[in-house]
């Protein structure tokens, strides 16, 4: 039997999960009429937000496959590179649309399942989750096995990462700068300066900032997720087939994805908990129990195809994983001495609070990449590139669960504003909150994972550019290799500025929109008159939107350059130095911004002073400052790492021929 129906079963096992959970989601009650007047005023914002960001997206995919087209016509690029170009950006889409729409169906039904307590309410979200990380990989697994079953040569598949990539891009920096826009500019006003609570209806932003968790942390998540998955899939398979590795170990990371499904699938039954102190308990203990079932399933692989010398970069990957969400843990938990010390820091003023939450964010950094330094040690040694890239694979092939437990924290994190903004009793708003402060940790630990799982896979790529592009080695010391890995470390910082000031100025506007309301619509203040969200909306989304095209163009942009001016070596350079600084940027944004939240949460929970003290308004202010770091920039640095090496791996084989390198012909001049 041809092992290539493993991820066929697999990914439609996935598929299938995730439409029983969706019907079991939907079937829960809405509520009452305020409840869905809420609820139907953030799916209307987020359904146009993705309207007009796929709009957007529409015109580069179709620039880009004019480009690849006349390419192809010239035999520069493989002849199907336009035709899976565009598969891999639809399916990349469509896992986006998909998190999004069971996320604003899937708060309502929670909020309201808090009624009737604690279990109830997660189990609701959590399998709204699970319809998102079902969805991601089973889409994920299917269109790459079935496109490579037609094209059964991984090199052909290029363009299916880049699509994937392209749309992450789009989808998680667009997707951030809404989110956090409309976040940032609610809490300036409403919190800061107006003292209201989080979530009160009366501030016109506060269904921009519902939309925001659904289009950034839902479809932005699950579009940046899927990609991570495939250019994993596809990294491994390209350095298999480079060093004429046989079709059994060629499809081996598909069957990889097949089996962690199966697991992931398994492990998302044992999430449950009545008591709010356990929730991320149970979560983690579904997450450790997928990881067990995964190891099982990848030991009896290896042991029946008789290649054991396999299971032990497999065995690497999954270790990584399990310790990159319980260090993501440890620095971002409410509950945890990090998080405690920006809370304490936070009685002292905001400077003070901004100055520990920097502190926590570059500390996060260190644990992190010595679990994957030595990850790659390891995987190295035991079987060389490629146990690299099985690595990666088998850490992503935990997509499944992992998406799933992220995916339930936006939802509770809407549950709670509809539940606050509806009215409801203070018995479900004790509910919603500690499932909220979960969800943060969960996102970060999702983000975590990604930048780590993407570290791996662009190290992959790396490779096989270096292979693609006929370098045996980098040399350090060539001008070219040292300019080139300058500048790619630059990018994630000047990408992280673009997108943080993107952020800013989508704020600056919903702040002057606020006070506006605040100052011309009578009885607002007082609860009598009801504020115009449909504006708010309208300006976060004009205001991402129209920031999407330079961040875009800067991870497209930025190979092309410097591999046609500056040469192969230079590229190399590039692509290192993209790799290690944007790995660590992206760690430290996340895990501090998420760390910031936290510590917010920690001081409205009652403690030095709770809500509406100095110490908490120093807190609001340190979390301002986090969340375009983690929800924005940070995430998206891991899309911007793929889709630069992507495009790179696209234009190997022509920079060998067509590229000028300028350092070489100055350098000859002096």
């Amino acid at each position: 039997m041809d092992l290539i129906i493993v991820p066929i079963i697999g990914a439609l096992l996935a598929l299938l999960y995730a439409f029983i959970n969706t019907a079991y989601v939907i079937k829960q009650p809405e509520g009452n009429k305020d409840m869905i007047k809420v609820a139907k005023a953030i799916r209307k914002g987020a359904t146009a937000f993705m309207k007009r960001q796929y709009k957007t997206v529409f015109i580069f995919w179709l620039i880009l496959t004019i480009i690849f087209s006349i390419a192809a016509f010239y035999n520069l690029v493989p002849a199907p590179t336009p035709l899976v170009f565009t598969f891999g950006a639809l399916l990349s889409a469509l896992a986006g649309y998909i998190g999004m729409e069971i996320s604003i169906r899937a708060n309502v039904r929670t909020a309201k399942a808090a009624e009737h307590g604690l279990e109830h309410a997660l189990n609701v979200a959590f399998k709204g989750g699970t319809v998102t990380g079902m969805s991601v990989v089973g889409l994920a697994l299917l269109g790459f096995t079935v496109i490579f079953i037609i094209y059964p040569n991984p090199i052909l598949l290029i363009g299916f990462g880049f699509g994937a990539s392209l749309v992450s891009l789009f989808a998680r920096v667009g997707g951030g700068i809404y989110t956090k826009g409309a976040d940032v500019g609610a809490d300036l006003v409403g919190k800061s300066e107006l003292g209201l609570p989080e979530d009160d209806i009366r501030n016109p932003a506060v269904i921009a900032d519902n939309v925001g968790d659904n289009v950034g942390d839902c479809a932005g998540m699950a579009a940046d997720l899927f990609e991570s998955y495939v250019i994993t899939i596809l990294a491994a398979m390209l350095l298999a087939f480079m060093i004429n590795l046989p079709y059994n170990i060629l499809i081996l990371p598909l069957i990889i994805g097949g089996i962690a499904i199966i697991a992931s699938i398994i492990g998302t039954f044992i999430v449950k908990t009545k008591s709010a102190d356990k929730i991320w308990g149970a979560l983690y203990s579904s997450l450790k129990f997928t990881a067990a079932l995964a190891i099982i399933g990848f030991l009896a692989l290896t042991y029946v195809m008789n290649i054991i010398i396999y299971f032990i970069p497999l065995l690497i990957g999954i270790i990584v994983a399990v310790l990159l969400a319980a260090i993501t843990g440890h620095y971002t938990n409410k509950d945890t001495v990090a998080v405690k010390e920006i809370a304490i820091a936070s009685k002292s003023g905001a400077g003070t609070n901004v100055i520990y939450g920097l502190a926590n964010g570059m500390q996060s950094t260190m644990y992190p990449i010595l679990v994957i330094v030595f990850g790659i040690f390891f995987a190295y040694l035991s079987a060389g590139a490629f146990g690299i890239a099985l690595a990666a694979m088998s850490m992503l092939s935990l997509t499944g669960i992992i998406v799933s437990i992220d995916s339930y924290g936006p939802i509770t994190d809407n549950a709670g504003g509809i539940a606050e903004m509806s009215k409801m009793p203070k018995r479900v708003r004790d509910i919603t909150d500690p499932l909220d402060a979960v969800g943060n940790t969960t996102k970060a630990i999702t983000k975590g994972f990604a930048i780590g799982a993407a570290a791996l896979a662009a190290l992959s790529l790396f490779v096989a550019f270096a292979n693609a592009a006929g370098l045996n080695t980098i040399d350090l010391l060539n001008v070219g290799v040292i300019m080139g890995l300058f500048i790619g470390a630059m990018i994630p910082y000047v990408f992280s500025a673009i997108t943080m000031r993107a952020v800013g100025a989508a704020a600056s506007k919903i702040v002057e929109e606020v006070r506006r309301q605040f100052s011309t619509i009578k009885g607002l203040m007082k609860g009598t008159a009801e504020p115009d969200y449909a504006a708010t909306v309208d300006i976060t989304t004009k205001a991402a939107i129209s920031s999407l095209a330079v961040p875009a163009l800067l991870g497209i942009g930025a190979p092309i350059l410097v591999g046609f001016i500056l040469g192969p070596l230079a590229l190399g350079g590039m692509l290192a130095g993209v790799i290690v600084s944007g790995l660590s940027l992206a760690l430290m944004m996340t895990a501090g911004g998420a760390a910031w939240d936290n510590a917010k949460k920690y001081i409205e929970g009652g403690k030095f002073g709770g809500k509406g003290s100095d110490t908490h308004k120093a807190a609001v202010v340190g979390d301002t400052v986090g969340d375009p770091f983690k929800d924005t920039a940070g995430p998206g640095i891991n899309p911007l790492i793929k889709v630069i090496n992507m495009v790179s791996l696209l234009i190997a084989s022509m920079i060998i021929v067509y590229s000028i390198p300028v350092v070489f012909h100055i350098t000859a001049l002096l």
